[in-house]
């Protein structure tokens, strides 16, 4: 009889064991299973594990969509928003402030992060976009950190000086609410 209970609670102590294994709550259990390998950290975005690219929009007006795609083999954080300057600008675009997200856009390998370009509106001192340059911020939004991007600019981009873009964003959508 003590034979059996003995081999019932060995039974029950390992299917408890393994319970435990698979939910990750295995603190204080010595278990025979081999390591697991520990997951890549995430790093920030940047033009050198990203892919972006810039489309016109029929709606809303006067807008640009940027996507950013991660090619990286890592999770990737995309921080603050773009930073955009059309034709060899003295300064980026200003960011749109009303369209802060709630989180960090994190992008896993083959995702994309997007962010709204409003060209044009009532401003003045107006030019073709013929060249863009888009550096990404770094955690504490100091500036660009990484390589620049040259992507292309759709023809016939008018860019004035009411121009602004928006944060990174994790839908088309909502990078173009704004």
């Amino acid at each position: 009889m003590n034979i059996r209970r003995t081999r019932i609670a060995t039974a029950a102590a390992t299917a408890l064991v393994g319970a435990l294994a698979l939910t990750g709550l295995t603190a204080g259990v010595a278990t025979a299973a081999p390591a697991t390998a520990k997951a890549a950290s995430p790093v920030t975005c940047t033009g050198a594990n990203t892919r972006v690219e810039v489309s016109q929009v029929s709606r809303p007006i006067n807008h640009l969509l940027v996507k950013a795609t991660n090619t990286g083999k890592v999770p990737c954080y995309a921080y603050g928003a773009p930073l955009l300057g059309f034709n060899d600008p003295q300064a980026a675009l200003p960011i749109l402030r009303d369209s802060i997200p709630q989180a960090v856009v994190t992008l896993e390998p083959g995702q994309s992060a997007y962010a709204g370009v409003r060209t044009s509106g009532d401003g003045g001192h107006g030019q073709w976009g013929t060249k863009l340059s888009l550096g990404f911020q770094g955690r504490d939004l100091a500036g660009s950190v990484g390589p620049m991007v040259s992507p292309a600019v759709p023809k016939g981009t008018w860019v004035d000086d009411s121009a602004t873009v928006t944060y990174w964003q994790t839908t088309a959508a909502d990078a173009l609410f704004w």
